[in-house]
């Protein structure tokens, strides 16, 4: 029998579906190609976070009731998996379930392959947008949440009567934005909302492809907290993760107008670009005054953590590492220089 050294071959071996989504930073798809490509070393993965890949599997029969792994493993100095931790993950696996992968699992088996290094529990907002994501792939129903959620942002219940709004309706419905008017009901309710399902609603959007109108409005609302004179903080750090899906230009005009003045470049807002948008910094110019911001903020052991963080990911990776031999600012090469010193110690 062929021995299975990669989880893309044991999936196709089980005669099953899948799909891999990234789990790290936005919730989205890897296509299947491109992770055995991953997984056979062939090219590094594309959205590490803290050095490490964190990633879900979901895999389904004809039912299209999936199974799901969330899966973390630890990555290299280059950026690629370790392949003895993916073929000892295989093997816990294989132990416990054996080839099919659908097995039913005795509570012993069960504890077994959930008992594992390689296994990891997402954040609650998280989990449920992942769900909601899935489900809406397979086209499964939604939460019981859902209906009531999409007659709150309809203006239908008032907009103070959010309490019993359950986030898995919230997440159903940004994950389908493209049906039933989901995306003009939570557009039209973005300036109504008070704080707690405004905010639930931006964490949602961050993991998802946004349509034009959507992205422009929460690009209005950033700008309007802006022109406020008193700008909420915490606001636009959330607006700034909100808009990682958007079309390219809301994000870079955001980006650019925050990085522009000190006093919006606030850690959070800083932490938001580098956690879920951080693509828009794939601009050296604009990657240059991010490190700036980030060097005044005078923390540095965040600018050295989102420095190594950002610098392992291969779209940013040549963009960055140049910064470390060049002098564009007083303030930024000491905080370099003290990242150099940090990383010898």
């Amino acid at each position: 029998m062929e021995t299975i050294q990669t989880l893309s071959k044991m999936l196709q071996t089980s005669g099953n579906q899948y799909a891999i989504f990234d789990l790290g930073r936005r919730i989205q798809a890897i296509d299947n190609a491109t992770f055995e490509r991953i997984e056979s070393g062939g090219q590094p993965y594309p959205y590490p976070v803290q050095r490490s890949a964190q990633f879900a599997i979901a895999y389904w029969d004809n039912s299209h009731q999936p199974w799901i792994w969330f899966l973390k493993f630890e990555l290299d100095e280059r950026g690629l998996l370790q392949q003895p931790h993916v073929t000892q993950f295989i093997e816990y696996v294989l132990e416990a379930m054996g080839a099919r992968l659908d097995n039913e699992l005795t509570d012993e088996q069960q504890e077994k392959l959930t008992n594992n290094p390689y296994t990891f529990k997402p954040n609650d907002d998280k989990m449920a947008m992942f769900h909601s994501i899935i489900r809406a792939q397979l086209a499964l129903p939604c939460s019981q949440y859902y209906e009531h959620a999409q007659c709150y942002f309809s203006g239908r219940l008032g907009w103070e009567n959010w309490q019993t709004i359950g986030l898995q309706g919230i997440t159903d419905m940004c994950a389908r934005l493209h049906q039933e008017n989901n995306g003009v009901s939570l557009r039209k309710a973005l300036t109504h909302l008070p704080s707690q399902p405004l905010y639930a609603v931006l964490g949602a959007l961050e993991h998802i492809e946004l349509p034009d109108k959507l992205a422009q409005r929460l690009l209005e609302q950033a700008q309007q907290h802006i022109d406020s004179g008193e700008p909420d903080i915490f606001l636009i750090a959330a607006l700034v993760r909100a808009l990682a899906g958007a079309p390219n230009q809301e994000l870079v005009t955001l980006t650019d107008t925050l990085l522009a003045r000190t006093e919006l470049s606030h850690q959070e807002v800083l932490i938001g670009l580098a956690g879920r948008s951080w693509h828009v910094l794939a601009d050296g110019g604009r990657a240059q005054r991010f490190l700036l911001r980030l060097a005044q903020t005078g923390n540095q052991p965040l600018f050295n953590q989102l420095f190594a963080d950002l610098v392992m990911l291969p779209s940013l990776r040549m963009v960055l590492l140049p910064l470390l031999h060049t002098s564009p600012s007083p303030e930024l090469s000491a905080a370099l220089l003290e990242l150099q010193r940090a990383a010898k110690a």
